[in-house]
């Protein structure tokens, strides 16, 4: 063969190899063995990667959904060994963050304040991972990870919607359960930021759907789970939010800055609720002086000026706040970590010009979950893995998942919920946090079966290591506390 021929043909060949846009297979499963060690015992697990096709009407595989299971190899009863599923959020966000940022067992190799160090990617074993009492699987929905749409003509919308994300993933889920055979186990949901809304929607489909009753539901750095909370109240309750970032960059008066966070925050929250959100309410009927009073007090919590506030109407925005709080610093803070700092070209303007503390994150973790894939999961593929993946439009019509959650309790009087949350999280604030569970259970019905941790950290709450440790020390005792013994009655 001519010798010019064959390099044309080879250049040929790897070019179209270069950029061919592959699919992964539909149903697929690679397993590998491991050890490691949690809070000071040796265990052995399995971790399963795989992907399971979603089927439409007609049974045909539409798309497929990767994921990610780790199993205790050396616990022999599966019927009291708990299942945690869990899903990170976007919509269009893969499940990376929490499985090797929180509760896997092999994480991304940080400072201990969470900042990546160099070379980025590196892996280590997670000595406080809930393995060591319940198996985890991380899930992939459409579009993100390696889950992909097989046929180019299947609806979108099927996959693409607050309520239609719920139905296929109840449906798959129902598959997967069955397929590792864990129908008798206590099982667990755990969302974070949209994952949130995704796993309060599911807490009801599975029970109404497919018949598969929870012990817990878990929400990190939840959203408004479609609890509307428009004028005056979204304006007051980001207030506690301001306090806290402020606080942390030192940015308020001596008299607040030496309390503790402990201390300082209840006292914002009583201001917030007694105080800023009627004057608010009050509007343009707030006498002059008590305005003032309100904008000074507001001003000294949050480490703006009075003056600001008060040209705002009090409605300082999340985006002003990001940009204002140091900008005679040169810097702004971070969206989802207000820990984090940032830099403008111009001091001025409205909002910083990119999230800081996501810039930082994506490239430290996009290394790290690639190649732990393929090199010690062993799952080789020439499909990306979709960090942020195109999920776009999404359907956010009938978003009623806060709604659904509490729907669920009332029918499950095994099913508990617990809320984590940062401090520093502008996105998804702890306030906010805690007043989806106020609304949830206006009636006060269902406290005893709900709680809220918060801690100092931001959006990703596992970061820290010291948050990464007391974190998953309390998924295991809630795991623990909410797994009901044996022959205990479901009933009121």
């Amino acid at each position: 063969m001519n010798k010019f021929y064959l390099l044309s043909l080879l250049s040929c060949l790897f070019l179209n190899n270069l950029f061919a846009q592959t699919d992964p297979p539909a149903d697929t499963v690679i397993s590998t063995k491991h050890t490691t060690v949690i809070k000071g015992n040796r265990i052995s697990y399995n971790a399963t990667i795989g992907m399971q096709p979603v089927w439409d009407e007609e049974g045909k595989a539409v798309a497929t959904v990767n994921y990610t299971y780790y199993e205790r190899s050396d616990v022999s009863d599966k019927k009291s060994r708990p299942l945690v599923i869990s899903f990170n959020g976007g919509p269009g966000s893969a499940s990376l963050w929490m499985e090797i940022g929180y509760t896997g067992p092999r994480i991304l190799t940080l400072d201990d304040e969470g900042y990546p160090v160099q070379p980025y990617g590196e892996m280590r074993d997670n000595p406080y991972s809930i393995l060591d009492v319940a198996d985890i699987v991380y899930v992939n929905p459409v579009n993100t990870g390696y889950s992909r749409i097989l046929d180019k003509k299947a609806d979108k919308s099927m996959f693409f919607g607050v309520n239609a994300d719920i139905k296929y993933l109840a449906a798959w889920l129902n598959t997967f359960v069955t397929r590792i055979n864990r129908w008798q186990s206590p099982k667990y949901l755990i969302g974070e930021s949209y994952g949130t809304t995704r796993v309060s929607g599911l807490a009801l489909a599975l029970q109404d759907a497919q018949w598969m009753y929870l012990n817990g539901v878990v929400l990190v750095s939840p959203t408004d789970l479609g609890l509307k909370r428009e004028g005056p109240v979204e304006v007051a309750l980001r207030l506690p939010y301001f306090a806290a970032t402020a606080w942390y960059h030192k940015a308020l008066g001596s008299d607040l800055q030496q309390k503790d966070l402990d201390q300082l925050l209840p006292e914002v929250e009583a201001f917030t609720l007694n105080e800023l959100l009627p004057a608010v309410t009050k509007g343009g009927s707030l006498p002059v002086a008590e305005k003032q009073r309100i904008a000074a007090k507001m001003a000294q919590y949050a480490g703006i000026s009075e003056k600001l506030i008060l040209q705002h109407n009090f409605d300082i925005s999340t985006q002003f706040f990001w940009k204002e709080l140091l900008r005679e610093n040169g810097f702004t803070i971070g969206r989802l970590d207000s820990r984090y700092l940032g830099k403008d070209k111009k001091d001025a303007g409205e909002r910083p010009d990119y999230n800081a503390e996501l810039s930082s994150w994506m490239h430290s973790f996009t290394p790290a979950i690639n190649n732990y894939i393929a090199n010690e999961l062993n799952f080789k593929t020439d499909v990306k893995y979709n960090v942020f993946g195109s999920v776009h439009p999404w359907d956010r019509r009938n978003d009623h998942t806060g709604s659904d959650l509490q729907q669920a309790m009332a029918e499950n009087p095994y099913l508990h919920v617990m809320v984590q949350s940062g401090y520093y999280d502008g996105a998804c604030d702890y306030f906010n946090a805690q007043y989806n569970l106020w609304q949830m259970d206006p009636a006060g019905k269902f406290q005893d079966r709900m709680s809220f941790k918060g801690y100092r950290t931001g959006h990703m709450i596992y970061m820290r290591q010291v948050d990464l440790e007391q974190a998953n020390d309390d998924l295991r005792d809630f795991i623990r506390s909410s797994t009901v013994k044996k022959g205990v009655s479901a009933k009121y």
